[in-house]
């Protein structure tokens, strides 16, 4: 490639599966400075936040260590393994790139890695008591995890309802931060009355420097500001009808917060895009009735401006906006013991270390 100026080897190489950008760094130096370079790992982590994918884990039986499936609108379907952390966990959460597990055998650990580079960080202890009695036992009711590819750093969101023992919650929430700049938690308390499903727990978007939840009701959006460490609440757009069928989503489309509403026949998707005036905006509104087998199952996960995933109990699917064409992209071949939207994650395949 030596006829191509150093720019359009650059487009090239931030193009690639970072596996394969990892191979190629070998083949001289002058790739190896390419690859490396500060202004390249930039340019690949924007390019790559504009192919969000779908991650999930999938397990033989409770017993046995879970691997991941990666499945890419463009690539297809990949495997990843996290043997590199040499003990059982579950992710937690996910957000550009790296993940947030919390260890099965030892509760209250937590890890944060890159599965595509194979770098971890064990967070350090802290010294406050499990937030929680309730599932998952002894872990925090909430775990967000917000990394910032522009400021170099991420933050990991412990927050639950305290409960004495033997004693019901209060209503006071505590709220454990860890911030990767100081290698140090912090914490502060406040009072919160929101419940929350086990999906609204699983789907947490990082957008605005802030982290965002579902509450279980699907009535409202409970956004932890991370500058500032403030709660607050942001209302669903009108149109949105609770109950009778219908099922409420929180996902990002493209920096924005978006929901997806979807009943029997009918998919609806509202996009925020003012932020601050919490103006929402109507973005489409897609007939089920060609997979209406699959309706009750279907659960978005991830989405882009150009396609949406879902996870059902053993498929994963993706649906173009602009073909209006569905397409199956991987299906379980044995009998997984959970339902895959159960543990299925928004990805990207980003070049960020967690240390």
């Amino acid at each position: 490639m030596g006829f191509f100026p150093d720019e359009v080897v650059l487009l090239i190489l931030a193009r690639l599966p970072v596996k394969s950008l990892f191979r190629i760094k070998t083949v001289c130096k002058h790739w190896y400075s390419l690859a490396s370079d500060k202004y390249f790992v930039q340019l690949y982590n924007e390019i790559a936040v504009k192919n969000p994918m779908l991650l999930v884990e999938i397990s033989e039986s409770i017993e046995s260590q879970s691997s991941l499936i990666c499945v890419d609108n463009l690539r297809g379907v990949s495997e990843f393994s996290l043997d590199f952390l040499h003990t059982r966990v579950k992710v937690r959460a996910s957000c550009n790139g790296l993940l947030c597990c919390s260890s099965i055998a030892d509760k209250g650990v937590y890890y944060v890695c890159n599965p595509v580079t194979r770098e971890l960080k064990l967070l350090p202890k802290r010294s406050e008591r499990p937030l929680t009695r309730f599932y998952p036992d002894g872990e925090a009711t909430l775990v967000g995890l917000a990394c910032d590819l522009s400021a170099h750093k991420f933050n990991v969101v412990l927050a639950g309802y305290h409960r004495t023992f033997g004693h019901r919650p209060d209503g006071t929430f505590i709220c454990l931060i860890y911030d990767s700049d100081t290698n140090k938690w912090r914490k502060f308390v406040s009072f919160q009355d929101d419940q929350f499903s086990h999906m609204n727990r699983n789907q947490v978007v990082f957008v605005n420097g802030a982290l965002h939840w579902l509450t279980g009701s699907s009535s409202r959006i409970l956004a932890l500001d991370l500058d500032c460490d403030v709660w607050r609440k942001i209302s669903l757009p009108d149109e949105v009808c609770y109950g009778s069928g219908n099922r409420i989503y929180l996902l990002e489309s493209d920096g924005c917060l978006s929901v997806i509403q979807i009943s029997d026949v009918w998919m609806k998707t509202w996009v925020l895009k003012d932020y601050y005036s919490e103006e929402w905006h109507a973005a489409d509104r897609v007939s089920l009735r060609c997979i209406k087998g699959l309706v009750q199952s279907i659960f978005p996960i991830s989405q882009t401006s150009e396609c949406v995933f879902f996870a059902t109990h053993k498929q994963v699917l993706v649906y173009h906006w602009k073909s209006k064409l569905w397409k199956e992209m991987y299906s379980v071949k044995n009998s997984s013991t959970l339902p895959l939207w159960f543990s299925a994650h928004a990805f990207r395949s980003t070049i960020f270390s967690c240390n």
